[in-house]
């Protein structure tokens, strides 16, 4: 049984993920900064249902509290399946946008990605066998008004996935991006309504977390062993 780390595994996205790879038999670690409550809760399905998982709570931008995180979590074992899920939005438009609004978009999606990252790649290395699935957006590959400070982080993220890929190919150990579109979660409630979802979707339907979680599960398999240093996009037709 491999483990697994989700991080922002307690919101939409991420907790269809976690479902999903732990109904693949996988040990899924379910992370949340603030959440806790509902990462137990998440687990608790995942549990119901036949699966092995257990929460944790850290905050990924506090580079020594996630190493300590990291370091209690990997006592049990090396992590071969790493989901950097956890992100947030601060929208502005870019005249109007605070340093405080760049800093931490920024600092979740893109310095988070290396606090986590980084600690578990050594042992992951030494397994000869690693899966690393960076959850993207959209807005990295097109862009988006008012949303300069997150399209910034998730492009970025790209670049980094693919510099990281080249290093770990040698050694069976893939990483990819997944850039979702317009996905049914509580973040884009208030801010896509039906009309406006199928004038932007040629599909005329958002995406459903579940679907995204399918194709993170493939990414995390034997089955996806050739493929990485991409970034795949999941959003209906858009682009």
């Amino acid at each position: 049984m491999k483990r697994a780390l989700v991080t922002g595994g307690s919101g939409g996205i991420g907790a269809a993920i976690c479902k999903r790879l732990a109904a693949d038999g996988h040990h899924v670690i379910v992370h949340a900064n603030r959440s806790l409550g509902k990462a137990d809760a998440v687990v608790a399905e995942i549990v119901a249902a036949g699966g092995s998982g257990e929460a944790v709570s850290f905050d990924v931008t506090d580079r020594a509290a996630t190493a300590a995180a990291l370091t209690a979590l990997l006592e049990a074992g090396p992590i071969q399946i790493l989901i950097n899920n956890a992100g947030i939005h601060s929208d502005a438009v870019f005249p109007g946008m605070s340093g405080e609004q760049w800093d931490s978009v920024v600092d979740v999606s893109l310095n988070g990605f290396f606090n986590v990252t980084q600690p578990l790649t050594m042992p992951m290395l030494r397994t000869r066998w690693g899966r690393i699935v960076n959850i993207s957006s959209i807005a990295g590959i097109t862009g988006n008004r008012g949303q300069v400070n997150y399209s910034a982080a998730k492009a970025a993220l790209h670049a980094a996935g693919k510099s990281l890929a080249l290093e770990l190919a040698s050694r069976n150990i893939t990483v990819n991006a997944v850039a979702p579109g317009i996905i049914a979660t509580d973040m884009i409630e208030g801010t896509f309504d039906a009309d406006a979802i199928k004038k932007l979707v040629p599909m005329q339907r958002a995406g459903q977390p579940e679907e995204v979680a399918d194709l993170v599960a493939f990414l995390a398999s034997d089955r996806a062993a050739y493929i990485s240093g991409q970034v795949i996009s999941i959003n209906g037709a858009m682009i």
